[in-house]
């Protein structure tokens, strides 16, 4: 199975002089735990993840005048689409990141996430037989 198999159509998209709170709202509203910066001056789109949000918080950063560009992280790893699932999964373990923002021609096609991923995984495993079974704990 590959990338453009499982990754979700780019759902939020913020540009680096939204504030922190506009990014939050935005990613909760979707219900995704990412967003793609888009900044025309940059070298490529950068992420804003909810754990750069998180990290803010805790800072105490006023999240209504800190900026996204200031808080999101610029060293990103891009996927292409036709990458396997094991080398997203690859990447994201040796980054210890949790979202790829995927790449083709050079432009933002979606995002793909560590929750995508293990879908993918645990489905393939009911078709084929070999889920494991869950017993309740008591």
């Amino acid at each position: 199975m590959l990338v453009r198999d499982v990754m979700t159509a780019l759902t939020v998209e913020v540009g680096p002089s939204h504030t922190l709170r506009q990014a939050a709202a935005r990613m909760a509203e979707r219900s995704v735990g990412s967003a793609v910066v888009m900044d025309p001056d940059g070298e490529g789109p950068a992420i804003l993840s909810e754990r750069d949000v998180l990290r803010a918080v805790a800072a105490g950063v006023d999240l209504d005048a800190a900026r996204v560009g200031d808080h999101a992280t610029g060293l990103v790893v891009y996927a292409a689409p036709a990458w396997s699932l094991d080398e997203a999964a690859d990447a994201m373990a040796r980054g210890r990141f949790r979202h790829l923002v995927v790449l083709e021609d050079g432009r933002v096609v979606g995002i793909v996430s560590v929750r995508d991923i293990i879908h993918a995984w645990a489905n393939e495993r009911i078709a084929s037989g070999r889920a494991a079974q869950v017993t309740p704990a008591g």
